[in-house]
């Protein structure tokens, strides 16, 4: 929702005020399990981080970090909500044109943790790729 305020002729808008977020928060260290339609299986550690002045209502927003071994760090973002979430993700090397885009899938073990299983979908990466990563929350 945004205020309207008439002055003078013009219109201004005002943004209304943030709610407060409300959404599960994914943040946290995770070990992961994954399988590359080109590389094969490998493992690799995620960092998801809330960023509360981006957060608002059942909306949250990431820093999103995968360090795979041999491989490098992949940097990206995340926005969430509920169970799902969409991730942007760029090998910090642009020259392996590494990048892509995943949707990921909540839930809570045995344990009470953090695990999700997310697709990834690679437009320019050896011609496209495509692949999958389960992890848990440490």
């Amino acid at each position: 929702m945004k205020i309207a305020l008439l002055i003078t002729g013009l219109l201004a808008v005002t943004p209304a005020l943030a709610a407060e977020f409300t959404g599960p928060d994914y943040s946290g260290v995770y070990d992961c399990t994954g399988n590359d339609a080109h590389e094969g299986a490998y493992t690799g550690t995620v960092t998801i981080e809330n960023i509360p002045t981006q957060s608002t209502g059942e909306y949250g927003a990431y820093r999103f970090q995968l360090e795979v071994p041999d491989y490098g760090v992949y940097e990206g973002q995340a926005a969430a909500r509920g169970e799902h979430m969409g991730i942007f993700f760029s090998l910090t090397d642009p020259t392996t044109r590494d990048y892509g885009t995943g949707t990921a899938m909540f839930s809570k073990n045995a344990e009470g943790k953090w695990t999700f299983h997310k697709f990834y979908y690679e437009p320019e990466y050896k011609g496209g790729n495509h692949g999958t990563e389960d992890c848990v929350q440490r």
